[in-house]
């Protein structure tokens, strides 16, 4: 389940790709629905499965209701748009590796919390981060970018806003199921970005390829991936799930340069190995949970 859910991100991002370089679709609009269809659909499902009442509980606590916009609309939303973005500036294999940071600003922010120097290992994976980093967007030429500014930008935003995601709802999840939460936070996320970029100002060329691709991304990059991804904990540890969903950069990364043509040089692959080493060593060091 997990590997199908981040095989289907990372396929999902090529997707993206292929929808805003060549067919001038707007990341905004495409986040919108995206999120809007997606996140109808989750609280469907779930209103079938558990019911009306234990679908809009969370709306119940004042509390937790806020919690949940804040995350919808910093987390989900954050975590989608910016790394949309990224792909719209760069390529998905870039923008995913540049994501998947995510799990370094996690152990920074917990030792600043707990006030405690980090490990061995920790220092060592933030450093090879760090190292993987700088080589997957320079291609190991420290006078230039291999992607845009914009690219590596959006690409760091993702990062830190995948932390956020990763770390803030622990609690709603757990009270109110995940299926339900991240339900709402798409739609909750869906809704604000469309003040942005509404649903009907579509920009871009319309054909039978394009719509496909954004029923692809929706269907199966959103709604199945999250679904499946969320299913596998049951099974397995969230450790685990981490370690396996690699599969998502590197789908997307094999795409990128087999179906897109892009062009990744020998010092951006090593240092995209770098960044998968360090989420291999943080995953594997986290108590399974």
């Amino acid at each position: 389940m997990v590997l199908l859910g981040a095989v289907l991100w990372g396929v999902s991002g090529t997707a993206a790709q292929v929808l805003f370089q060549r067919y001038g679709f707007n990341p905004g609009w495409l986040v919108t629905v995206r999120m809007s269809v997606a996140g109808l659909l989750l609280l469907a499902g779930v209103s079938i499965k558990s019911g009306l009442p234990a679908t809009v509980a969370v709306w119940k606590h004042k509390r937790d209701a806020v919690k949940l916009v804040l995350f919808g609309i910093i987390g989900l939303l954050g975590v989608q748009y910016s790394y949309f973005a990224a792909i719209r500036y760069g390529n998905a294999a870039t923008a995913t590796m540049l994501q998947y940071m995510g799990p370094i600003f996690i152990t920074v922010y917990i030792a600043l919390r707990q006030r405690r120097i980090p490990t061995g290992v920790q220092t060592a994976a933030v450093v090879l981060a760090c190292g993987g980093a700088f080589l997957l967007v320079t291609d190991g030429n420290v006078h230039t970018f291999s992607v845009s500014p914009q690219a590596v930008f959006w690409g760091l935003v993702s990062a830190v806003t995948l932390a956020f995601y990763s770390l803030y709802p622990q609690r709603l999840l757990h009270t109110y199921g995940s299926a339900n939460v991240v339900g709402w936070a798409m739609l909750i996320g869906g809704v604000s970005m469309s003040f942005i970029t509404p649903p009907w100002h579509f920009t871009g060329h319309s054909t039978f390829g394009a719509w496909w691709l954004v029923s692809f991304v929706v269907l199966f990059g959103t709604l199945i991936a999250f679904y499946v991804y969320i299913a596998s904990l049951k099974f397995i540890s969230a450790s685990e799930a981490s370690l396996l969903a690699c599969a998502e950069p590197l789908s997307a990364s094999i795409l990128a340069v087999a179906v897109l043509h892009v062009q990744l040089g020998l010092a951006s692959m090593l240092g995209g190995l770098c960044v998968l080493v360090t989420v291999t060593l943080l995953a594997s060091k986290r108590p399974a949970t």
